[in-house]
């Protein structure tokens, strides 16, 4: 007997509850915001519009259903079934951040702050959500297949991202590291940097965009579904012993890069989660390119 679909409601601790927790009571945090010229009552509105939203989105999941709720300080250890529908409620980001521990489930955004976040993943308000779950389970879900990045270190660690992964010193330092395509086509170049970014369609909203005007780059940014990355390597420092002839390019799904770590300790993290992180030290090397997993995102 198969078993009941499980909504799987995705959130995260909202800037009035952190400011309660922090200090005690909703007076004492009031006094603390207004001591730096800001209101808790905009804080306080936020609060009760997430709140609303989450317990309108739990109120319109079947009743045979199974359902559950995890914060997204606890991702990394919760455990996601082939059956789940996930339902994110909150901004972009968290979609995000829940896409890494995704193998293909359906993922519906919901916004709980509709003018102030861009929408671009939560697409959807709370009042849509009874609608899209049936749709979530008809067995032909509108959805958009979102290209993913991937890290994969040569100790079988391995990290996906639905934006963008970096990486760099864990201390903000200088990294070093040899870098080139994974094959013999060119040589690796040695390399002294603020790190590496590697971005998706998706990303390139926001971080990868970012660099890519920066460096007014005549590289196309790549679409959200669109099997192509790009990568900017962030500070070359050119040396005698490093260059900066390899500092930006594009992926494809036959094209990885390659990167050997010549510091003691490198970090690669996905989507602004330093918290979960690949942990790379000397001699090791990663590969970076496109995720054979795709983020199975409801429209």
């Amino acid at each position: 007997m198969s078993l009941a679909p499980r909504a799987v409601l995705v959130h995260r601790t909202t800037e009035y509850a952190e400011l309660t927790a922090r200090h005690g009571t909703h007076g004492q945090a009031a006094f603390f915001l207004s001591s730096r010229g800001r209101s808790i009552e905009e804080v306080a509105e936020r609060h009760r519009r997430t709140r609303h939203a989450l317990a309108e989105v739990a109120s319109a999941v079947p009743l045979t259903w199974r359902q559950t709720r995890v914060e997204r300080a606890d991702l990394d250890r919760f455990l996601f079934a082939p059956e789940d529908v996930v339902v994110v409620v909150g901004q972009d980001g968290l979609v995000a951040n829940t896409a890494k521990y995704l193998t293909g489930q359906p993922v519906l955004g919901v916004d709980t702050d509709p003018g102030r976040n861009p929408g671009v993943l939560v697409r959807h308000r709370a009042c849509d959500t009874a609608a899209l779950l049936r749709s979530a389970v008809s067995g032909s879900p509108a959805a958009d297949e979102l290209t993913m990045v991937e890290a994969v270190a040569d100790d079988t660690q391995r990290l996906t991202a639905l934006n963008e992964i970096c990486l760099g010193s864990p201390g903000h330092q200088t990294a070093r590291y040899r870098l080139g395509p994974d094959d013999e086509s060119t040589a690796p170049e040695a390399q002294a940097s603020s790190g590496v970014l590697i971005g998706t369609g998706t990303g390139a909203t926001g971080w990868l965009r970012s660099l890519w005007q920066e460096r007014a780059s005549a590289l196309a940014l790549p679409g959200p579904a669109e099997d192509r990355l790009l990568w900017f390597v962030r500070e070359a420092w050119p040396s005698p012993a490093t260059g900066t002839s390899l500092v930006s390019g594009e992926l494809t799904r036959s094209h990885r890069l390659r990167l050997t770590v010549e510091s003691d300790h490198l970090i690669a993290f996905g989507d602004g989660m330093e918290s979960d992180a690949l942990h790379l030290t000397w001699g090791q090397t990663v590969r970076l390119g496109i995720a054979d997993t795709r983020l199975r995102l409801l429209v």
